[in-house]
């Protein structure tokens, strides 16, 4: 595999393509599943390509598609962004029909392993809305800590937003 690629029992994980806009419009459309994320629900799949193919400004930003390793399937996103040398803030994202099925959980915790142990990062933090309770309870599952809310912290599309701050130290997670 590549820099730009890696892998877990159950997935692969490779950097986002704009092609990928089509399979993940089902997750980018979804305004329950959109409700935590830092932008509205897409109404089109060409508001999917435009979203892929901007990216975010920041040349820290890496932005992986999670596949399923035994058919290919698209079934999330896994993103970093670089706040400062050794700390990372994670984002992920997983389509709805594939909830339930440790996919979130396997993908996140290989991401981590990748930024821990093969690069070395020293501290991942995620930004997370109080009231996405399966993303709160899986950061917890995963060993992270609850280290504060931010009140008022997002003007997003449902309104001004507090945020839970989830912390992890390179130390902290066990190799899996």
């Amino acid at each position: 595999m590549s820099d730009d690629e890696f892998a877990s029992v159950r997935l692969v994980m490779r950097r986002q393509r704009i092609s990928d806009a089509e399979a993940l419009f089902e997750a980018y459309a979804d305004p329950e599943l959109m409700r935590f994320w830092s932008s509205a629900p897409h109404r089109s799949v060409t508001e999917s390509r435009d979203y892929l193919a901007g990216g975010p400004d920041d040349p820290d930003f890496r932005g992986w598609t999670m596949r399923r390793a035994s058919d290919g399937a698209v079934i999330g996103t896994l993103a970093t962004m670089r706040e400062r040398t050794g700390v990372q803030q994670i984002g992920y994202l997983l389509i709805r029909r594939f909830w339930g099925q440790g996919y979130a959980r396997e993908g996140v915790a290989r991401l981590l392993d990748r930024l821990f142990q093969e690069e070395g990062q020293r501290r991942i933090f995620a930004d997370v809305d109080p009231d996405n309770v399966a993303s709160n309870a899986l950061l917890k599952d995963l060993g992270f800590t609850l280290e504060g809310r931010l009140r008022g912290e997002w003007e997003t599309h449902i309104g001004v937003r507090d945020s839970f701050i989830w912390g992890m130290l390179r130390e902290e997670w066990p190799a899996r």
